[in-house]
Parts: C-alpha cells; sequence; structure tokens
C-alpha cells in the first residue's frame, strides 16, 4: 500500500543526497520517478536537486499556484510515475500537501517529502506543518551541532551574528544557516569558540 512519507531534519543532514539516492535506486529497477522541487529554492538554478557533496538531479519546478496533482495526472498518463520525490517541501502550501495525499490514495503511488521541519524562529513552515498532519510516515534524518549532540534547530546568521527576527523564508545555505542542538539555539551558540548570544 502505499503512502505519504515526511522525512525532515535540520540543515546538512543529506536529505537531498537521500533523495537522489532514492530516485537513483528506482529507476536503476527501470521504474520512473517525477522529482519536484519549490522554484523559490534557485540556490544552485532552477528545476534542481542539488547536495552538498556535489550530487545533482533535474527537477520539475513547483510554484504556489502549481496543482500537483495536475502535474502527477499529465506525468503518469505518459506512463506510469512509481514514485514521486520532493526536496525541500517545507516550502509547500497546504494545498500541495493535500494534492500529495490525493497521488497517493487515488493512484496507489508512494511520495516521499523531504524538508525542514522549524525554521530559524523554530516555528514550522506551512509545508512543514501540513506535511505533519497529512503523512503517513515521519522519520527524522539526524545530524550533529558543532558541540556533538543531535543537531534539531536552525540559526539564522546575517553579518556573523545570530539572529531571531526576520522573514520566514529567506533562502541560503551554509552561510546563512546553521544546524545546533536545542540547548546552543536557546545560548546563541554558533562555535565552540564565539559567544554570539543578545
Amino acid at each position: 500500500m502505499a503512502q505519504l512519507y515526511y522525512r525532515y531534519s535540520t540543515m546538512n543532514a543529506g536529505k537531498s543526497l537521500e533523495l537522489i539516492k532514492v530516485a537513483y535506486n528506482y529507476e536503476e529497477r527501470g521504474k520512473r520517478v517525477l522529482v519536484l522541487t519549490p522554484s523559490v529554492d534557485n540556490r544552485y538554478g532552477k528545476n534542481v536537486v542539488v547536495s552538498r557533496v556535489g550530487a545533482v538531479r533535474e527537477a520539475v519546478g513547483v510554484d504556489e499556484d502549481t496543482n500537483i496533482l495536475q502535474l502527477f495526472m499529465q506525468e503518469n498518463a505518459k506512463g506510469k510515475i512509481d514514485c514521486v520525490l520532493i526536496d525541500e517541501c517545507q516550502f509547500l502550501k497546504k494545498h500541495h500537501v493535500q494534492e500529495l495525499v490525493e497521488i497517493v490514495d487515488s493512484y496507489e503511488t508512494p511520495v516521499m517529502a523531504y524538508g525542514l521541519k522549524n525554521d530559524f524562529k523554530n516555528e514550522l513552515f506551512e509545508g512543514s506543518y501540513y506535511m505533519l498532519v497529512y503523512a503517513d510516515k515521519i522519520e527524522e534524518i539526524k545530524t550533529i551541532c558543532w558541540c556533538g549532540r543531535k543537531a534539531t534547530m536552525v540559526a539564522r546568521v546575517v553579518d556573523g551574528e545570530f539572529v531571531k527576527e526576520g522573514e520566514q523564508i529567506v533562502v541560503g545555505g551554509n552561510d546563512m544557516y546553521v544546524s545546533l542542538c536545542r540547548k546552543h539555539y536557546n545560548d546563541g551558540r554558533l562555535n565552540e569558540k564565539k559567544d554570539y548570544s543578545e
């Protein structure tokens, strides 16, 4: 039975690499996958999934008004889609997640969505919230803080300073976000040497 999977973590845990690996495994067995990524994430170009280790995968861009169910039906009509994979699913809207549910329930096609759970203010993204509501399986991909503890928070860094105010969605990479354990997120410490607390 097909299911909706939500695989979440903080930054730099290997979510995109995992998605690329899953796509490769399906295709190696002669299966067809539909890889999606929100268009707002254009750090490495449009319509691509890029891992920090250098693996790259083409994807279909999803805008706010994209109907993922219709997109799936169009692609499925060309040849059976065996799995739908989504990178950066925290940027999805409620209707997108509901459309993914329809793909799972009506077409018996597994959907695996990868993304952050909480933002730099430690609040849920819209996509994350609805993935938590609708997902059949929720799995954490773990990474660590600079201290060695499990990282569960994402800190935003602007001009070398730890910030907890600003717009929720500002796309960036290692230059702008750091994964931290709860203790060091709350303390405002980005590394062992320097104290960034306010």
